[in-house]
């Protein structure tokens, strides 16, 4: 025996002794505990200390509403932080450690905070922080930053494994207790593939905690036998240790399952965690209430706790919360729990009620019921040792070591909130209810406001056969067992009690009381939402499930409106906190992104490329040669002779979109900027797309192949943006538009054979004329290669050089490149790659996301012409005339050559003039990209500088704060090679 473990009753195994740590110090418990019942049973009721003042704090709840117990387990990289004390199932080698202490959770130097909680109210840090300035980065961040957060992640890898699955079901029912049950037995009867789903290790909710007798066995008897008439029907699935904790589209719900979390040393061969996607036909939430905390001077001292938890560890846990408990109650659900505590052999040091009218109960004879009272403080140190009420205009002091607080019942609806349904006020219930949000999703039991046990089982049933009847299916009448003696569940809602000596708390976990909300209320945060932001009532791990319902309460009852004007903060998933590792699953390290690899993958490896991580692809890098000691010397080797002979260059990767219909070209002329309405049948255009502010978005080309048939290529990494942007447009923006389009990125290999000697190579393969005359500058179209195999063939250049980009079928790609190869050795023919590539286009000028870096207009990158004055409107024409996005003195791209030869010139530099310090001030631009140009023998770059295209000829520096090199560069047209552009057009 324990100090608080009763000698008899609840469900854990006695025989079973479980040795765990808390804080260094050991302890004992049983099978069948949770970490908050072994340590009440050990009389450990210190276990916490709150955020903001450090005041000492134990349990409040018995479930995973708990805002106070949180514990840090686990050692080393097996640490878990903020874990629930309630939730979590004791086991073997336990390792537990309290929070947000130092240096001891019984004696932490930041109590000293309570003492000044008067400097600290809320908002205190929107006022306190804002003054002196310079104090922000050298005093406020530092200190706000060691101060934030309850528990702390650790930095080592994580050593376990997770993974994802889904399971389909006809119907979905969310909480196993009596509500649950019945629903199950109903539907999984009448032949519904059912998920029951529960978040606790054992499966009975509100049954195993539950005093009254069902059928004239004891209602945990009950859940036994549906437990195991439930376990022998193949169409039923029954997940205990799992949270439903997001309702998503189509009716799939997000449930994460703990499979090892409950052991020392989890099996390697099984995850610990798994996280499921679970398509239901329909749902039903039976997902019962929790007991409403009341707000009361002193209400957050250790020993404090909701009247039902009390009876929770009486009932299930075999665990006294005290050797002399006071209740607190403003209904009758407090008596029920005195009652429980009466039969388990618990002193009761008296029953406080708020109501002057209420009720005799029977069992509670020699038990001192104090009416139409009030508790206003309470008194102790780390733990409650006496109560102070108010009844009349009187004070009296009762000693206890405990107190129960009943406020009422706050149904569960956060899942049927978490799509935008808002919920609704109950004036009769005094409580939020669930909206009906559709056939989707039904609420039923106590989270519809259905109290009592005899209602919970006959609505779980009645709700299942609905569902059933309308999927299709019969279900049998549910035979109800008969319920003993029940528990009037009304109460009288009561906010806040009047005459608070002390702090009343609101929020447990941030240390939100009821004068914050004042407060907040007179500065102008009055709206719930407002109110949740400036006091961070309803913030951090609990959201609100204990706080939210009375902080509207008491912010109604401050503006003398109804709860139902005032309303409740949005409920969003996810219900409970869930592990980046649950969420990412299989997907870590080389998996944490698929690999996706070019159609010419393998002929780049046959080649000998080097591979560079790009986005999602792994693109060729360079290719180097024997003797080649450096990228450098394989990238130059690459450039030049792409500019004497010809190269070859994988493009697969640019996104590649087909699109279709009567109004397609139109769709396209609003997308672009630039003309492309009267784009011809066979030519290519490049392509510049805007944001609606008017600045750059991306570009491309769009190739016209078919009257009402356009092909566009976006860069590598804004494939999945553009298109995302085309369905926006499409479907809002101009649904009346007759245009349909489809990614076909993966579907063709597309390689790029450029240089002088391109158009003797290609014309070796293909049949058509691709002379210049029959094929020049900006064609496109279908062409057939040598043997037969259709393709398409657009006469585009990314370097300078005379250029073709031929696409054929993903499959065909490494055949083709080997045929390109093969017909290029006679012209001298190498593999370049993207370093090459890079180079090309920055001794040409062209630009990349690195210029078009979503700060950029188009006349700052020298595109000012492509804008159509002429068009009667496209995306970002608007936006674009803005004075700031035309002013003189905005950046403009230019070039950069440094005046030395051999200095180097590097990306992200920023240029200065010449003699002045480098500050924000004297900031004239940046370098967006630059790179060694073996054409010219130096290094050259393209650079954003404030009136740019004036000041061509000027000397500038480039100053390197990461390299602490200076560079005196002169600034010149970002054109090196072939100003005229007379090589594309050979």
């Amino acid at each position: 025996m324990t100090a608080y473990r009763l000698p008899h009753g609840g469900l854990v195994e006695r025989a079973t002794t479980l040795e765990f740590r808390f804080d260094g110090k050991r302890f004992k418990g049983h099978s069948g505990d949770t970490l908050a019942s072994a340590l009440l049973a050990n009389d450990q009721l210190l276990l916490a200390r709150s955020f903001k003042y450090h005041r000492p704090r134990g349990l409040v709840t018995a479930g995973p509403s708990e805002a106070n117990a949180l514990t840090t387990t686990g050692r080393g990289a097996r640490t878990d932080a903020n874990s629930r004390a309630t939730v979590m199932e004791l086991y073997a080698g336990l390792e537990a450690r309290s929070q947000n202490r130092w240096p001891s959770l019984k004696h932490d130097v930041g109590a000293l905070n309570n003492l000044l909680s008067p400097f600290l109210s809320a908002g205190f840090y929107y006022k306190t922080f804002m003054w002196p300035a310079a104090f922000w980065e050298k005093l406020y961040e530092p200190v706000i930053r060691r101060a934030a957060g309850l528990g702390r992640a650790v930095l080592e890898r994580d050593p376990e494994t997770y993974e994802k699955s889904w399971t389909h079901c006809d119907l979905l029912i969310v909480g196993s207790g009596p509500t649950g049950l019945s629903a199950a037995l109903t539907a999984g009867r009448a032949g519904l593939r059912v998920v029951l789903a529960e978040q606790d290790f054992r499966m009975g909710g509100a049954l195993l905690s539950e005093s009254t007798a069902i059928g004239g066995a004891s209602a945990a008897a009950f859940a036994t036998a549906s437990l195991a008439e439930l376990a022998t029907l193949p169409n039923v699935t029954l997940m205990p240790r799992t949270t439903v904790f997001g309702w998503y589209d189509d009716n799939v719900f997000g449930a994460v399952e703990r499979v090892q979390k409950h052991v020392a040393e989890p099996l390697a061969k099984l995850p610990v965690e798994r996280l499921w996607r679970i398509a239901a036909k329909r749902a039903l939430l039976a997902t019962g209430a929790e007991e409403r905390p009341l707000v009361f001077g002193g209400n957050d001292r250790p020993g404090v706790m909701t009247a039902g938890a009390i009876s929770t560890y009486a009932n299930r846990f075999g665990v006294a919360a005290g050797k002399s408990v006071a209740v607190f109650t403003n209904g009758n659900a407090g008596y029920r729990t005195a009652v429980d505590l009466v039969r388990c052999g618990v002193g009761i040091a008296a029953i406080i009620d708020t109501r002057r009218d209420a009720p005799d109960v029977e069992g509670l004879k020699d038990v001192r019921i104090i009416r139409g009272a009030g508790i206003v403080d309470t008194a102790g140190g780390q733990r409650v040792n006496s109560l102070v009420f108010e009844r009349s205009g009187y004070e009296e002091v009762i000693a206890c070591d405990a107190i129960g607080m009943s406020g009422g019942s706050n149904p569960v609806i956060h899942l049927a909130c978490q799509r935008g349904a808002r919920p609704v006020w109950s004036a009769e219930l005094d409580t939020f209810l669930a909206p009906d949000v559709g056939a989707g999703l039904s609420v039923a039991g106590a989270a519809a406001g259905r109290y009592t046990l005899s209602a919970c089982l006959v609505d779980g049933a009645e709700k299942a056969r609905a569902i059933a009847a309308d999927l299709g299916f019969t279900a049998a009448t549910f035979d109800v067992p008969s319920v003993g003696e029940e528990v009037d569940p009304s109460f009288t809602a009561l906010w806040y009690v009047l005459g608070a000596k002390s702090k009343a708390f609101v929020d447990f976990q941030n240390d939100v009381h009821a004068r914050d909300l004042g407060l907040a209320l007179r500065e102008g945060f009055g709206h719930i939402e407002h109110a949740k932001r400036y006091t961070t009532n309803g913030m951090a791990t609990d959201q609100g499930k204990l706080s939210g319902v009375n902080a509207a309460g008491i912010l109604a009852g401050m503006r003398g409106v109804s709860p139902a004007e005032v309303g409740i903060t949005t409920f969003r998933p996810f219900y409970t906190p869930v592990s980046f590792g649950a969420l990412a699953g299989t997907a870590r390290d080389m998996h944490a992104a698929p690999k996706r690899v070019s159609p010419l993958h393998g002929w780049a490896e046959r080649n000998g490329a080097v591979f560079v991580e790009a986005g999602l692809w792994y693109r060729s890098s360079w290719f180097p040669r024997e003797g080649e000691k450096t990228w450098r010397q394989a990238t130059d080797r690459e450039v030049l002779n792409v500019r004497e002979n010809v190269g070859l260059c994988d493009v697969s990767t640019l996104g590649k979109i087909e699109v279709f219909g009567t109004d397609a070209a139109e769709f396209l002329n609003r997308l672009y900027c630039n003309p492309i309405l009267k784009l011809p049948v066979g030519k290519a255009r490049y392509g510049l797309m805007l944001r609606e502010d008017g600045i750059v978005y991306d570009d491309g080309t769009v190739s016209r192949f078919g009257e009402n048939h356009f092909f566009v290529t976006t860069t590598t990494g804004l494939a999945v943006g553009v298109l995302s942007h085309m369905e926006y447009c499409a479907q809002v923006l101009w649904p009346e538009l007759d245009v349909r389009f489809t990614s076909v990125t993966d579907q063709w290999a597309q390689m790029s054979i450029a240089g002088p000697k391109a158009r003797e190579v290609m014309q070796v393969l293909v049949e058509d004329d691709i002379s210049n005359a029959a094929f020049p500058y900006l064609s496109a179209g279908a062409v057939t290669l040598k043997g037969g195999l259709k393709a398409r063939l657009f006469r585009i250049s990314f370097s300078g050089e005379l250029a073709y980009e031929l696409a054929v079928p993903a499959g065909y790609g490494e055949s083709v490149a080997d045929a390109v190869m093969e017909s290029g050795k006679a012209y001298g023919i190498c593999a370049y790659g993207l370093e090459a590539l890079n180079v090309l286009r920055l001794e040409k000028g062209y630009v990349t996301h690195a210029e078009f870096d979503g700060r950029v207009t188009p006349d700052d990158a020298g595109f000012g012409r492509m804008v159509s004055a002429q068009k009667p409107d496209f995306i970002g024409k608007r936006l674009s005339t803005r004075y700031g996005l035309t002013a003189a003195d905005r950046m403009q791209m230019v070039g950069l050559k440094p005046v030395e030869k051999d200095e180097p010139i590097r990306a992200g530099a920023h240029l200065l003039r010449e003699g002045a310090k480098p500050s924000t001030i004297n900031d004239q631009g940046y370098v967006s990209s630059a790179g060694f140009s073996p054409t010219l023998g130096h290094d050259i770059a393209l650079a954003f500088l404030k009136s740019g295209r004036e000041r061509y000829g000027e000397r500038i520096v480039v100053w390197d704060r990461l390299k602490n090199e200076e560079t005196v560069a002169e600034v010149c047209d970002p054109v090196f090679v072939d100003p005229e552009s007379t090589k594309l057009k050979v």
